[in-house]
């Protein structure tokens, strides 16, 4: 190496000793220097603006918690914009799954309400019919009414056996006869007989 380069490679600080003095990015370093790309690269991605705002802080919020895991000052950018991008598109599909959560909720809550929408008769009625049918059902005699309303729910013979603790081949004829006399009580209560 000539003298003049020698001179001139001596001249300039050593790259160790450049990392050695300068300072690593603070966090608040950090977000002044890098909010507007941030915030403007999540709401191109999320197209709304509320929406971009809660993106950016949630890429702030992990670059505190990781300020130490993160690259250097040169990748720091880099490294923010490819956070917010996984972040808005994180968020996008889970909007898009609320969305689609309360849509349906709505369909579900508009058919019970047209369900419901029933005209004042037919609700009476049917009130009545609700009424008798517990009125009839609280006449009969136990074990039979058990049998019957565990039948009712889709137990087997042995399910209900298990459950009343009482004999398995005893269940069917239980059920027989509390269908005989709900038959019976019902028309007597709803005034058929």
């Amino acid at each position: 190496m000539s003298g003049r380069a020698r001179a001139l490679t001596d001249s300039m600080p050593n790259s160790v000793e450049t990392t050695a003095t300068a300072t690593p990015l603070g966090f608040d370093e950090a977000f002044t220097l890098h909010h507007r790309a941030v915030f403007r690269t999540a709401r191109a991605m999320v197209r709304d603006t509320g929406l971009a705002e809660d993106v950016t802080q949630e890429v702030f919020l992990r670059l505190y918690k990781n300020l130490d895991a993160t690259p250097g000052e040169e990748l720091l950018r880099a490294w923010l914009l490819r956070v917010t991008i996984n972040v808005a598109r994180n968020t996008l599909r889970g909007h898009s799954r609320s969305v689609a959560r309360e849509d349906e909720y709505a369909k579900q809550e508009t058919a019970k309400a047209d369900w419901f929408t029933v005209a004042p008769e037919e609700d009476y009625e049917r009130r009545i019919e609700i009424e008798q049918t517990r009125r009839a059902l609280d006449k009969i005699k136990e074990p039979m009414r058990s049998c019957l309303l565990l039948k009712q729910q889709g137990l087997s013979y042995r399910e209900i056996a298990t459950t009343l603790q009482i004999n398995e081949s005893n269940v069917g004829s239980l059920i027989a006869r509390g269908r005989k006399e709900f038959v019976r009580l019902y028309g007597k209560i709803g005034g058929k007989q």
